[in-house]
């Protein structure tokens, strides 16, 4: 392995750069440990009077740990021979003899902060690509390499608790602020700064130690004995309301925390880290959570096309057709990331809405300070409105995002095809029409696509790239693209009934109005599904969200494309005469405060729906095993017999950024795979006799029980 560390005498102080060679970052696996440890040795016997570590990456320091060895190891003593190991390394750089300073610009994450919080000082530069954070709760772990000890007694209680519970990242700004960097300087700087007070430091007589020294009456209060009980109690309340309990590391971290802040013995505050880290890294949870963030990764490699001759167009102006909420979402997110973006409508009114709808996200952001002025409305000048085709000669792609009307969708698509030069891309936000269908209206069809967002748009994460039989590579490999730079996660899909998301869905949420018309409560229903399985709404809650209206028009949608297999409920017949809409008219299942919060179920639903109220008698099992035995029956349907994704990585990314399916469960195929296809089906053909021709199990699950085969290879 090359040398990943170069020392350069620098008028007596070292400058350690850090370049791991043939690697877009700087990670801290097995062998670059070693070297570290060599490098620390040198320096130890070593002339000079400061040291100070920056990196040669481009906008990286530390990217932090190398995750292919975490998830290699599955041991708790082989995790403990590592971390003890790091422990020596991370302790040896605490204690040289000289001052040493982190000079740090790009990702300082996991390891690399860690690695930071072990030198005397750090500085970081002002751009916003410099993040510092210890995002280990992210994968199921926690801070590993000392970071549960140091940055508590860097930064105080609160202010660490905040990072390491949540995972978080903080910027330049911030992290000058809680003290977890002493200076901040321009990029262009950083190296001749940190040079420059490296010779400053290295006259004092004691390098800086790395403890907190409370600003406030209140921060030395809650730094005490007695604060840090109220403290580390409401942390705790935050975590498991936060959690609902499913998510051990957060606990566990807390735990270390709580055990090791005030303990005078560092060496046993730092072995009680390891011993909590390699339980909670042998966990089924930790596992799913890194086979997310691998999943995740694939996303930002992949081009959602096979060839890797097809290159993205890059998009530069794009339209939105319909300004109402969608439309100014769409819009929000395409201009935040310096897309020139024009909305077309039929009112003045309309395109009023759909600046709102976008300058109020940005607003949100100017209020926490999370943008400057300036910067608001440099963004919002990437955003024009027009009520005919004016600038639409010159979009590079086109988003449709109007009335979910075949025969309107049709006509404009017809319409702005003729608007547009020939080579610009239409891509529909349908989120059930057939867009092989929608095709047929563009003269063009190898330009024509579906890009599907869910709402709300600028916090959903999930994007479906639907392909029709006539779409060009370039086209997927385009949308795609653009997906990826506006923050979303893109899934490829083939177009059928519901697409993917929609079709996995739908079966819970109908089956959630069985439950209710066979005397189920709503609220019991909802509680299981959030506080028993992990997902984040019920399905009644879903079901506000989402639209009354919505959901009985795709149900109809669905049993006309699908057939005798999807069953509805008498119940979705029965809301059109109460006014029901749910959230967006704030009456629904739930009742809704003036921010259009849900605050409590509306009894009066049951009435309005001929029901008397709830007298339950469902389990908690049998209302979570109708819905999602359903769920994975239709996945199998779409992933091995309707091929509407290739792989089960795509389909449990999809319902995971798409739904909130819980990502501790790894998915709803990882799911599956857990419970074994012998079992499904077994529960299957249960509910089949008792409740129906909708859980009739599919001939692609009752292949793989037969089988004993699962959705992901042995």
């Amino acid at each position: 392995m090359e040398k990943v560390f170069k020392i350069i005498d620098k008028e007596g102080v070292a400058l350690v750069e850090i370049d791991l060679k043939g690697e877009k970052v700087n990670k801290l696996n097995a062998d670059v440990m070693a070297q570290l440890k060599e490098v620390i040795a040198e320096l130890k016997v070593s002339t000079f009077k400061a040291v100070v570590f920056i990196s040669r990456k481009k906008n990286i320091f530390i990217a932090g740990a190398d995750i292919d060895e975490i998830k290699k190891i599955n041991k708790k003593e082989d995790f403990m021979k590592v971390l003890i190991d790091a422990h020596e390394v991370f302790n040896a750089l605490e204690s040289l003899p000289m001052p040493t300073i982190s000079a740090i610009h790009g990702a300082c994450m996991g390891g690399g902060a860690e690695f930071a919080l072990s030198c005397n000082y750090r500085m970081s530069t002002d751009d916003k690509k410099t993040k510092i954070g210890l995002p280990e709760v992210q994968l199921g772990i926690i801070p590993g390499f000392g970071g549960c000890i140091r940055l508590p007694r860097l930064i105080g209680l609160p202010a660490s608790l905040d990072i390491i519970l949540a995972g978080k990242s903080v910027i330049s700004k911030k992290a000058k602020k809680i003290g977890l960097v002493d200076q901040v300087v321009p990029v262009d700087q950083l190296e001749s700064k940190a040079l420059k007070w490296a010779q400053e430091v290295s006259t004092h007589k004691n390098a800086r130690l790395n403890t907190y020294k409370p600003k406030s009456i209140m921060d030395k209060f809650l730094n005490s004995a007695p604060g840090r009980i109220v403290v580390f109690n409401q942390a705790k309340k935050s975590v498991l309301k936060q959690s609902k309990g499913f998510y051990p590391a957060p606990l566990r971290a807390l735990d270390v925390i709580k055990k090791t802040y005030a303990s005078k013995n560092f060496s046993k505050s730092l072995d009680i880290e390891a011993k909590a880290f390699s339980e909670v890294a042998t966990t089924e949870v930790s596992r799913h959570l890194i086979n997310l963030f691998y999943m995740l990764e694939a996303v930002k490699k992949n081009t959602g096309v096979e060839s890797a001759d097809v290159k993205p167009r890059d998009i530069k102006k794009m339209g939105v057709l319909g300004a109402g909420v969608m439309g100014g979402g769409i819009a929000y997110i395409g201009a935040d990331k310096g897309v020139d973006v024009r909305m077309k409508d039929l009112t003045h009114d309309a395109i009023a809405k759909g600046y709102k709808a976008a300058s109020d996200i940005w607003k949100k952001k100017l209020n926490r300070r999370r943008l400057t002025a300036y910067e608001f409305e440099k963004k919002m000048s990437h955003v024009s409105g027009t009520l005919d085709y004016s600038g639409f000669s010159s979009m590079d792609l086109v988003v449709e995002a109007i009335v979910e009307d075949m025969g309107i969708k049709k006509s404009v698509i017809s319409e702005v095809a003729q608007k547009c030069k020939p080579q610009c891309i239409i891509a529909t936000n349908t989120s059930s029409l057939s867009v092989n269908e929608m095709a047929e209206a563009h003269p063009r069809p190898e330009y024509f696509a579906g890009m599907h967002f869910f709402n709300p748009v600028d916090k959903m994460p999930l994007v479906e790239v639907i392909r029709g039989v006539k779409t060009s590579d370039e086209t997927i490999a385009t949308i795609f693209s653009l997906a990826k730079k506006m923050g979303k996660t893109p899934v490829v899909v083939k177009d059928g009934p519901g697409f993917l998301v929609n079709r996995l869905l739908l079966p819970l949420l109908s089956e959630a109005l069985f439950l209710l018309e066979e005397g189920a409560d709503i609220k019991s229903v909802d509680h299981y599904y959030t506080h028993e399985f992990g997902m984040p709404m019920g399905p009644f809650r879903l079901m506000d969200e989402v639209g009354l209206d919505v959901c009985v028009k795709v149900l109809k949608s669905f049993k006309k494309s699908l057939g005798e297999r999807i069953e509805i409920s008498e119940l979705a017949g029965k809301f059109e005469g109460t006014g029901r809409l749910g959230h967006k008219n704030k009456k629904g299942f739930y009742c809704y405060d003036e921010r259009g919060k849900a605050t409590k179920v509306d009894e009066t639903v049951y009435a309005d729906l001929g029901l008397k109220l709830p007298k339950g008698g469902h389990s908690s099992k049998e209302c979570i095993e109708r819905g999602v035995m359903q769920m994975i029956n239709e996945a199998s349907r779409a992933l091995k017999e309707d091929h509407i994704v290739n792989t089960p990585e795509e389909c449990d990314l999809a319902m995971i950024m798409g739904t909130g399916f819980p990502p501790f469960r790894g998915g709803l195929l990882r799911y599956a795979d857990s419970l074994g296809t012998e079992y499904i089906v077994q529960k299957l053909e249960e509910y089949h006799s008792r409740l129906g021709i909708r859980f009739k199990p599919s001939d692609s699950i009752i292949r793989m029980s037969k089988n004993k085969t699962t959705f992901y290879a042995n």
